[in-house]
Formats: C-alpha cells, sequence, structure tokens
C-alpha cells in the first residue's frame, strides 16, 4: 500500500492529543492505522465488532507496557465519548489513541463534544494525483501553486477508476464494477440503517441511483422529490445523511455584494466520482475532490480556514470553483475536456473579487500557457500542486 500524506501528521500528533481518523467507507482508514501502529511497536489494534477485543475494551484490560492503541470502530457503542474520556484521561501519560471508524466518527463530533481539546480530527480521502507518485507538496498560503509535471497515467488511472485503494490498486473493469456494486450495498446495510431512521430505504437508494447524472449541477431538492413522489423533507433529510456519511458533498455559492451572488443553490459532487458515466461531470468531480481535500488537509494539518466555493451571479455567469482561505479568495478554478481559450467569467471575477490566480484545467491538452490572465494547463499538471 502507498503511503498517505496524513501519516506523519498524525504520527506527530499522537504522543500530544489523541487522533480522531474518519471518512468514507473502504477509503483506507484501518490499512493506515495499521501502518502506524507497526511502526510505533508495543501497540495493540482492537475491532469494535469482534466479541474478544469489545469484551477487553468495556473491561479496560490494557495489556502491559502498551503504548500504542487503535480503536476501530468504537462508535458502535452508545456511550463511546465519555468511556474514551474516562480511559484516555486515567492513562493519557503513557498511553497514544488513535479512533478510527465511518463517517459517524464525524457524525457524532459534531454533537455535545465532551472530548473537546483531548483530540485532533483528520479526514481521509481518496487517492490523490500526488499520493499515487508519493509526492507530498507543503501548500503555502496566498501563493502561485507549485506546479511540476504529472503523470498522464496516473491521472487516466484515477479518472477510470477513482482514488478509493482497492479499484484503483487492481485497476481493473472487473474488478472496479464488483468493488463499486459491494460498497453501495455495505453503504445501506452498514451504515445508513445503524445510524438513521429512514422509513423510505427504498427510496433513499433510488436517490442515491439519481445523483451521479446530476454531479457537478446546481442541486434542486424539489426535482427530486418529484422524480421520487417523496415530500421535500425526506428529500432534504436524505441528503443531509449522505453528506455526514460521505456519499456525496456540496459546495456552496461564494456570497459577495461585489458580484451579486447566489446564496443558497449548492452543487454536489460524489466523493466516488467513477459512479459518474459523463465525461464532462465525471472530470469536474475529479477536480472538486482534489480540491476538497487540499482544503481538508489546510484545516487539519495547518489550522486555517479553508473552504472551497464555487462561483456564479445573478446574470448566470459562473466559475466552477474558489478556495478561499478566511473567506479571502486565493485562487479560481475552471473545468474543462479541450477547450483552452479562457473563458470570461473568470477575468470578470478575478478582477471583481480581487482573485490573486486564475487557473483553466484542460483535462485533454499538453498546453501550458498564461492568457488573458488565466493560466490555462493540463489536469495532470494542475493536480500535482494539491496535496
Amino acid at each position: 500500500m502507498k503511503e498517505r500524506a496524513l501519516k506523519t501528521h498524525i504520527e506527530a500528533d499522537l504522543p500530544k492529543k489523541m487522533v480522531f481518523l474518519g471518512g468514507p467507507r473502504q477509503v483506507g482508514k484501518t490499512t493506515l492505522a495499521r501502518q502506524i501502529l507497526e511502526k510505533a511497536g508495543g501497540g495493540e489494534y482492537y475491532l469494535w465488532d469482534n466479541y474478544k477485543d469489545r469484551k477487553q475494551m468495556m473491561r479496560a484490560e490494557w495489556p502491559a507496557g502498551l503504548t500504542t492503541v487503535v480503536l476501530d470502530e468504537l462508535h458502535k457503542f452508545r456511550k463511546w465519548k465519555n468511556w474514551l474520556k474516562g480511559e484516555y484521561d486515567k492513562h493519557r501519560d503513557h498511553l497514544r489513541v488513535l479512533v478510527t471508524g465511518s463517517a459517524r466518527m464525524d457524525v457524532y463530533r459534531r454533537g455535545g463534544d465532551s472530548l473537546q481539546g483531548r483530540y485532533h480530527h483528520y479526514r481521509l480521502h481518496p487517492f490523490t494525483l500526488n499520493e499515487m507518485a508519493g509526492h507530498f507538496s507543503k501548500p503555502v498560503p496566498f501563493a502561485e501553486l507549485p506546479f511540476s509535471d504529472g503523470d498522464t497515467s496516473n491521472a487516466e488511472t484515477l479518472f477510470r477508476f477513482s482514488g478509493f485503494p482497492e479499484p484503483l490498486l487492481t485497476a481493473t473493469d472487473k474488478e472496479h464494477r464488483r468493488w463499486q456494486k459491494e460498497r453501495v450495498e455495505l453503504f445501506f446495510r452498514e451504515d445508513v440503517r445503524d445510524l438513521e431512521n429512514v422509513r423510505d430505504l427504498s427510496a433513499m437508494q433510488i436517490l442515491t441511483d439519481l445523483l451521479p447524472e446530476r454531479a457537478s449541477s446546481m442541486l434542486s431538492l424539489n426535482s427530486l422529490r418529484e422524480d421520487l413522489e417523496v415530500s421535500h423533507r425526506a428529500v432534504t433529510h436524505w441528503m443531509d445523511i449522505l453528506e455526514r456519511l460521505y456519499f456525496v458533498f456540496r459546495v456552496r455559492p461564494f456570497a459577495n455584494r461585489m458580484i451579486r451572488s447566489l446564496k443558497k443553490e449548492t452543487k454536489v459532487y460524489l466523493w466516488d466520482w467513477s459512479l459518474v458515466d459523463d465525461e464532462g461531470r465525471r472530470f469536474e468531480n475529479m477536480v472538486a475532490s482534489h480540491l476538497l481535500k487540499f482544503c481538508h488537509f489546510l484545516e487539519d494539518v495547518e489550522g486555517y480556514r479553508a473552504e472551497l466555493f464555487y462561483l456564479r451571479d445573478a446574470d448566470k455567469r459562473e466559475a466552477d470553483f474558489l478556495v478561499t482561505l478566511n473567506r479571502k479568495p486565493w485562487f479560481a478554478v475552471e473545468c474543462k475536456i479541450s477547450d483552452t481559450e479562457p473563458v470570461a467569467p473568470l477575468n470578470y471575477f478575478g478582477s471583481r473579487l480581487k482573485i490573486p490566480y486564475l487557473y483553466q484545467v484542460v483535462w485533454k491538452t499538453k498546453k501550458d500557457i498564461l492568457k488573458n490572465g488565466v493560466r490555462i494547463l493540463p489536469a495532470e499538471k494542475f493536480f500535482t500542486a494539491l496535496v
């Protein structure tokens, strides 16, 4: 397994605080945790689903000399937070604690937090181009992104199979189809049913079938409601669940009085962009996923308030993405399959919002040129500047 960008940062934080590692199903959390344990030495792995491990955890029977412990799927224990607080406070002088699990770790983290100040939280994403190559660049806020020559074949593999480890590393159509089918089934059987009381699970499953064709578009809940013949409240609730469980993520418009921007309409993307059939939508989704990971890295590792938006005004001018730090624009991105002529909205928004850098990222080009203030460059080169 290739090394993940978060590994060294988690290892550096473990002696200071507990570390919570969240992320979508089958993204590699358990594998990463085991790698950290192996390097640390003197550690143990406990899985809540295993009867023997669960019994030992509840009795707080830790082996003598234990230095590092991984608690996997602990969130399935209803009172896990208070239990963990007690154990950590008792053993914090000599025990390093890494808690891993599905997206539900992040769901419960949002509630009343008795663990406040005792942990750092990381979000593990699917592989990006730099992780595939083993390159981990450190972003410099508000500087020009540090591009280098990218690997076209790796970019094509990512585009085709997604960044989830299993289909990416096997890289065959057959295994990809099987993995995708099984992942969606497990998502509903082991995540949705355990976490939420969804009365009409079949309708929610149909919703997930409809979302790939709407990826990269502004999300109309009313349209989905009509297609599913359910209430607006039900669709809203299901979308919230899908976002909390890392099946989709939504990108909001950047609100600013200088551009008469929209305020409510969100765009929807999938964590597994390979579910999207349309080439243009899939490419935009892959770029969105790389940018979201970039923002989460800046937040989780560097402590910045990094956010991903899109740009659209009342006159329907639109640009695909804007990355901000502390609400201040850093760079804007437009995604194109083959168009190497700079699009006008990038310049308009760049001028109005004083965006330092404007990029037009093109899937099918080898050009890297600056034209009318917009840098037009190949996708594989753009991805080399992101974590």
